[in-house]
């Protein structure tokens, strides 16, 4: 099925953020947005302006993903039912708007502990803030290498 990039990215706020509370939703949906108008760096590349490229990346959103580690994963964007609050915050994203929080923040995850890493991974992102069970980053110079 040929989602609408407004769907796509309803369903993976609701799937990624769902239980966060609406600024963990507006925080998911902003750093999408930011991948999709990167300037620079991997994002640039593959997202190429596209919702879908950025979301349909490999090995970025579990929820992008039908399996995870060779097993049927159920908690994809497929088997979301998004409601008005996810298109809304959808709809708010695709047009410009960011949550002033998360600033250029290209990456999120949930360290299933209080504390958030410094830095994101191989050095290409550096914190900018937690907002719910989510760490955020803002890329580093290395991440524009990338």
């Amino acid at each position: 099925m040929a989602y609408s990039d407004r769907e796509l990215l309803a369903r993976l706020i609701e799937c990624e953020a769902g239980g966060e509370g609406e600024n963990g939703m507006k925080a998911v949906a902003s750093v999408v947005m930011n991948r999709v108008h990167a300037t620079g760096g991997e994002y640039a590349r593959v997202g190429r302006g596209s919702v879908r490229n950025i979301i349909f990346q490999p090995g970025q959103f579990v929820c992008a993903s039908e399996t995870e580690g060779g097993a049927y994963n159920p908690q994809n964007i497929y088997n979301m039912r998004p409601e008005a609050i996810h298109y809304e915050i959808a709809d708010w994203a695709i047009a410009g708007n960011r949550l002033p929080d998360v600033a250029q923040s290209l990456w999120f995850y949930n360290p299933f502990s209080p504390k958030c890493r410094s830095n994101f991974p191989t050095g290409v992102g550096y914190w900018q803030t937690r907002i719910g069970d989510h760490c955020f980053y803002n890329p580093t110079n290395a991440y524009f290498s990338t």
